[in-house]
């Protein structure tokens, strides 16, 4: 069994997808359909830059989205194949839900832009900058993370974001509560604990504004029936029916990304095997959860390639 799985925030970088674009009509007709639903030449952003401005979340969360289904569309009519006939799941971190679900026909291109974007700005307007924050804690399992985050609270909000894998755990909140827990990490046991160049603490309680305002769009958003279940963030279990997948992405902008169950979750019911398209932050998470499967990044013509000849 196959899993399709799509990186999240951070898998940005200036170049992206340019190359692809230069060797493949499949890939330039996506970055075209995603400017025209934008109005904005966010391709020529992604391939020249400026790096502070695709950093931005309105810009990253789309772009990183346009990539991904860029790199998979040029495997799908090249490679003349089908994801129904070659994924059993698909799964994305946190933004990368919306390039899973739009992967498997649940949305289409320019809805999934569109709602990128505005979820982005959402997250942005949610919390002033400077009053959040997120951290990365490094040789820490769930566990030393939360005991970390309820030590650092101190009636604030410090909760865990992204349960990546079984030695990498994000948490989020408030900036000083934040900035507290980096400083009694170790006392903990996390190796190191390193604060996230971010605009805003994501996946945390502070994001209710946003939350709100995705519960409104999603509410006006076309959701069809996924070709294949959706592993979801919050709950690291397949989905299909498309009221639970709307009620499920307005829960995950204050939710915990349950990255490291769901990968175990998806390995349990069979799958050996995980492609990540557009990134190559999620493979080697994989590989760290469960070292027993393959798990390879599909980015260039000649990674699309090697595994079209692969099935």
């Amino acid at each position: 069994m196959r899993a399709f799985i799509f990186p999240g925030q951070g898998s940005q970088a200036v170049g992206m997808g340019k190359a692809l674009a230069e060797a493949s009509l499949a890939a330039r007709e996506v970055f075209q359909e995603v400017d025209e639903a934008l109005g904005q030449h966010l391709s020529a952003l992604m391939f020249e830059g400026p790096a502070e401005e695709l950093t931005l979340t309105a810009n990253a969360q789309p772009a990183i989205m346009a990539n991904a289904i860029a790199t998979l569309r040029v495997l799908e009519k090249e490679g003349g194949l089908k994801l129904a006939d070659k994924a059993d799941y698909v799964a994305g971190h946190s933004l990368g839900e919306y390039t899973a679900l739009c992967a498997a026909g649940a949305l289409d291109l320019a809805t999934t832009a569109l709602l990128l974007r505005h979820r982005g700005e959402a997250m942005q307007a949610a919390v002033p900058v400077g009053q959040g924050a997120m951290a990365a804690l490094l040789g820490a399992d769930l566990a030393i993370a939360q005991k970390i985050a309820e030590a650092a609270a101190r009636g604030e909000i410090c909760t865990v974001a992204n349960d990546n894998d079984p030695s990498q755990v994000v948490i989020s909140g408030a900036k000083a509560a934040i900035d507290r827990a980096i400083e009694i990490a170790k006392d903990y046991g996390a190796k190191r604990a390193i604060a996230l160049p971010v605009s805003a603490p994501f996946h945390c309680p502070m994001m209710q504004p946003a939350a709100d305002a995705m519960d409104k769009a999603l509410a006006e958003a076309r959701i069809d029936t996924p070709l294949v279940a959706v592993f979801a963030n919050v709950t690291a279990q397949p989905v299909s029916d498309v009221d639970t997948i709307r009620k499920l992405l307005v829960e995950q902008v204050t939710g915990m990304v349950r990255w490291r169950e769901s990968v175990i979750n998806m390995a349990d019911t069979g799958v050996e095997r995980f492609v990540e398209f557009g990134g190559k932050v999620l493979s080697p998470m994989v590989k760290r959860i469960v070292p027993d499967v393959d798990a390879s990044s599909v980015i260039s013509m000649e990674d699309i390639e090697a595994l079209a000849k692969s099935f």
